[in-house]
């Protein structure tokens, strides 16, 4: 038996929980599809998004290390599969729709630029006089209007819904102007499980990727009561070698009570606010999905101490610093000279300003060709 769309609708209808998104009931999408006679809606976005352009771009893009400091740490592209897959756990134990919270979770970092928040930092301030820069929303204009896939229109032409969830991706550091999006409401649980487990993934492999590049000591972390926990959990005593097979097994605990955490106090939520429907979550005054009070507490003490001792460690400001000093040069110099664009983006200065197409430019590129660039124009000796 073929299982087609409709065979899979009447799936997600029968197993799915009240409060989850369905594909049959999306609100569409702003250009007019014939549907899939194979795949849901959102599994459509989803597939959509995994073939896009900047989704491969993020191969090369940094999440917290530069890639020439080693082939072991996270990427982006690394990081937003780690995200998709803790918002399938998360999801699939909520009874909520996967499938579109994979898609928001896919799509999530698509506009980051090169050289993580440092690159999004710099960007933010070249643009301060022309509407700033946020990845998120940038993530937003790559899937409306960047990715040129399509003959009938621009973007992907997602769903209303796996739009929604995009431009309502919240974290502590960034929020989105959800204009047209009923900005009134909260998102989806779909979307606000991409919130958290965004969050679980960069609180794992941060302390894994920081404490593989020595940035500090497992020491240091003994302050911390979730590091004495899970050393007890996973049976290490502080006093036999820290070896890596002993940090694997602390960063999954780390993961998996994360999950649990979230998922028990998530459902306890549903259920004593009574939120059996889509719309009474998205109406209701706060998100409900997250952290238990006593496990958020311990969970933001480790946050804390990963940008004390980790995101301010000299090296990674060092490479901040070098980030953001060849960023700025090459919006500077083709803000200067928008000659000096390639052929393929310089069409666009018809349909938007000057900055806007730079940091267009300079936000879909890599590291890697991002220093390629800034060689070709600075150094001399380079062939352009």
């Amino acid at each position: 038996m073929i299982y087609k769309r409709e065979q899979r609708e009447a799936i997600e209808a029968a197993t799915l929980a009240p409060y989850a998104l369905k594909s049959a009931d999306s609100q569409g999408r702003a250009y007019p599809e014939a549907e899939s006679t194979s795949r849901t809606a959102f599994e459509r976005d989803r597939d959509r998004i995994i073939h896009t352009t900047a989704f491969r771009r993020l191969e090369y893009k940094t999440q917290v290390f530069v890639f020439y400091e080693g082939d072991h740490y996270r990427t982006r592209l690394t990081h937003t599969m780690e995200v998709a897959q803790l918002g399938r756990s998360l999801a699939r134990g909520l009874g909520v729709n996967h499938d579109l919270t994979e898609a928001i979770c896919l799509a999530h970092d698509l506009g980051h630029a090169p050289f993580g928040h440092a690159g999004e930092h710099i960007l933010n301030q070249l643009m301060a006089d022309y509407g700033g820069f946020n990845h998120n929303t940038q993530s937003f204009r790559v899937v409306t209007e960047l990715e040129e896939r399509y003959p009938e229109f621009p973007g992907l032409n997602l769903t209303y819904e796996t739009r929604e969830g995009m431009i309502k991706h919240e974290t502590a550091y960034d929020k989105s102007d959800a204009s047209g999006y009923a900005p009134e409401k909260r998102a989806s649980l779909e979307a606000q499980i991409a919130n958290l487990a965004d969050e679980i993934a960069y609180n794992g492999h941060d302390l894994d990727d920081g404490l593989r590049a020595e940035l500090f000591t497992v020491d240091e972390l003994s302050s911390l009561a979730i590091w004495r926990e899970l050393m007890e959990a996973v049976g290490w005593d502080g006093k036999r070698p820290f070896t890596p097979i002993i940090r694997h097994e602390i960063i999954r605990e780390l993961i998996g009570r994360s999950i649990t955490d979230v998922l028990q106090q998530t459902a306890t939520y549903l259920d004593v606010l009574n939120l059996d429907t889509a719309a009474k979550i998205q109406t209701h005054s706060e998100n409900i999905v997250g952290y238990s009070p006593q496990f958020g507490v311990k969970i933001q003490r480790l946050k804390q101490f990963l940008y004390e001792r980790m995101y301010r460690h000299y090296r990674l400001m060092r490479m901040q610093f070098k980030a953001e000093r060849f960023i700025s040069e090459l919006f500077n110099v083709y803000m200067q000279h928008p000659t000096m664009l390639p052929d393929s983006h310089r069409p666009r200065l018809s349909q938007e300003p000057l900055p806007r197409v730079i940091t267009d430019y300079i936000a879909g590129m890599t590291d890697r060709y991002a220093l390629d660039e800034w060689q070709k124009i600075f150094n001399p000796y380079e062939r352009t």
